[in-house]
């Protein structure tokens, strides 16, 4: 097996997807190692078919109770929060990193390098405003390892791939058409995460009108009710993909995509992972931690309050209700290629 290393990385499904980068990390310092890796059931589709994760263990007592058992060369622990930190300091490890839990049922910093990415959630000054590291480079750091602007590791089923094939035939989507993706949700953890379905009404217009391009609106069974309310207004401009498809089938989805719309939410970490052009909608959350590998735009708010990480807001316009549709717009002009564009008067 070589080393023998354990990764904690439990959720949500778009920070497990952009912890994937690791693996290539360690790969390059360890050749020849075994890597465990521990998610929680609802992201577990995103990592199975990853080669270099040698062993993928879902959270719960089965999996987990053989590990008490053995013993790693290296833990890796990015977990902030009590159960997945609790699992790095109950295994045993000759060398741990990142974050574990203490006597006294707080969580801690494991190593010198991770105590950056430890003051990162105590400060808001030090992370909404001083701070300037992405995500990966964060990771890499805990870890101690050279970060090499690795991508993402996401792997499409074949059934799933086929779902999507199918998917394509019945809308008739041509080879070589290009799409836009619309993906209108952004969970509910924080206020105003998800632009407004305003602002995507008012997108699709301006897209039929400057574009060639076929619209697929994009969402899961919590966008069911306002996806609703953008098909009917948009009155047959963008055509829909459903809301109740599978992680997998939806991911297929975003694969027909060649730029894909979204607020900071797992389908955005997705649509980096198939290396699709982005438009990255921020309102509460941190833009400049997120990683577009050269291929997106970032549209961040112009509200001096974001970004706040708040679970309620009475702020009027709020965030999300400051972007208008064609600020957006413009991001996606620089994305498409001009073979996508309509000339315009």
């Amino acid at each position: 097996m070589g080393q023998r290393i354990l990764i904690v990385k439990l959720a949500a499904s778009g920070d497990v997807l952009r912890t994937t980068p690791l693996l290539s990390g360690l790969k390059r310092a360890h050749p020849q190692s075994h890597i465990t890796w521990v998610v929680d059931k609802e992201a577990y589709p995103l990592l199975k078919n990853i080669p270099l994760i040698d062993r993928l263990l879902p959270f719960d007592f089965s999996s987990l109770l053989p590990l008490e058992l053995e013993t790693f060369d290296l833990i890796i622990g990015l977990e902030k929060e009590p159960r997945g930190a609790a699992l790095v300091s109950k295994f045993r490890g000759k060398k741990k990193k990142g974050f574990g839990l203490g006597p006294e049922g707080n969580v801690r910093p494991l190593n010198r390098a991770t105590e950056y990415a430890y003051l990162l959630g105590l400060s808001d000054e030090l992370k909404f405003f001083r701070n300037k590291k992405t995500y990966p480079e964060l990771i890499f750091e805990i870890a101690d390892l050279d970060y090499q602007q690795d991508e993402y590791f996401f792997g499409l089923w074949p059934e799933d791939i086929t779902f999507a094939e199918n998917f394509a035939k019945r809308i008739g989507l041509k080879k070589g058409e290009g799409v836009v993706g619309l993906n209108t949700g952004a969970g509910e953890v924080f206020a105003n995460k998800a632009w407004t379905v305003a602002g995507y009404i008012q997108l699709i217009s301006q897209l039929k009108k400057e574009s060639p391009t076929r619209l697929l609106l994009l969402g899961g069974p919590k966008e069911k009710e306002r996806n609703a309310k953008i098909l009917r207004k948009a009155k047959g401009a963008i055509t829909d993909s459903g809301c109740e498809n599978t992680l997998g089938q939806f991911a297929a989805l975003v694969n027909l995509c060649d730029v894909v719309v979204t607020g900071d939410t797992t389908a955005l970490h997705i649509a980096i992972a198939l290396k699709k052009k982005v438009v990255a909608i921020f309102g509460p959350t941190c833009a400049q931690e997120i990683e577009l590998y050269g291929r997106g735009e970032k549209m961040i708010t112009s509200l001096p309050c974001a970004p706040c990480y708040r679970r309620s807001c009475e702020v009027a316009p709020n965030c999300m209700q400051a972007i208008k549709a064609e600020e957006v717009m413009e991001k996606i002009r620089a994305l498409l290629p001009q073979s996508q564009r309509k000339r315009r008067a």
